[in-house]
């Protein structure tokens, strides 16, 4: 790499770097119109066409939203997860702008129980482990999951440091899966659930559960609850062919 293109690289990551701070700190907040392309160019001394760059970027992942004669603009926050996508709770706590955290309540390796083998849809019983776990966006609990991995398939998620990162991070780091069901349905918060969610007992939350397999077998059963009213699934399809 000469020292230009690796000049015009460092540039690109500190406007990148700049305009990311800007908006997840709530300096910029949604709706807020960053300057324009000409604007932020002078600035920095640099082509329209890195500045391009760094907000085509910036579009992608979701940060802001680009008007055809009006500018870009932050983002609103948004939280949705696609039915036929295995979505990420950090992803979409930080599409709000807000820091993420999460917190393990409780994990343990066990045999199956009756009812373990009916949620993973096995006929014999297996190891497992259980684990639980609440995700927060800033100071407020944001999900709770409840997961159950069967250790007869991913043996290495007996040792793992579940505290360091999230289950489903890293089942999706460490088994790739080839398979997964998408059930969700609504349910009225329990004692436990709402302290948990800190929602009022009854408060509706919906339920996105999930199965996922590889070609071994079931990897993971994992059930995440959200306040309803902080979450929504979205479908995009297509008309069936007439043929």
């Amino acid at each position: 790499m000469t020292s230009k293109t690796s000049a015009r690289s460092t540039l690109h990551q500190k406007i990148l770097g700049d305009i990311e701070k800007n908006i997840v700190s709530g300096e910029w907040p949604p709706g807020f119109r960053l300057p324009f392309e000409v604007e932020l160019a002078k600035s920095y001394n640099v082509s329209r066409m890195t500045v391009n760059k760094v907000l085509t970027r910036l579009a992608s992942a979701g940060l802001i939203e680009r008007r055809k004669k009006s500018g870009s603009f932050v983002a609103q926050p948004q939280v949705q997860s696609a039915i036929l996508e295995i979505h990420d709770i950090e992803a979409e706590v930080r599409s709000l702008k807000r820091d993420y955290r999460f917190v393990v309540l409780a994990q343990s390796v066990r045999t199956s129980t009756a009812e373990d083998l009916a949620s993973f849809g096995l006929s014999k019983k297996a190891n497992i482990l259980e684990i639980a776990c609440v995700h927060h966006a800033g100071d407020t609990p944001f999900c709770y999951e409840y997961r159950l991995v069967n250790l007869d398939v991913v043996p290495t998620a007996a040792e793992a440091d579940f505290h360091a990162m999230a289950p489903g991070q890293w089942l999706r780091m460490q088994v790739p899966w080839s398979t997964a069901e998408h059930k969700i349905y609504a349910v009225a918060a329990d004692r436990e659930l709402a302290d948990h969610l800190d929602v009022v007992e009854q408060a509706p939350c919906l339920v996105v559960q999930r199965r996922t397999w590889d070609d071994q077998g079931a990897v993971t059963f994992a059930r995440f609850t959200y306040p309803a009213e902080k979450h929504a699934i979205v479908a995009r399809f297509t008309p069936a062919s007439s043929a």
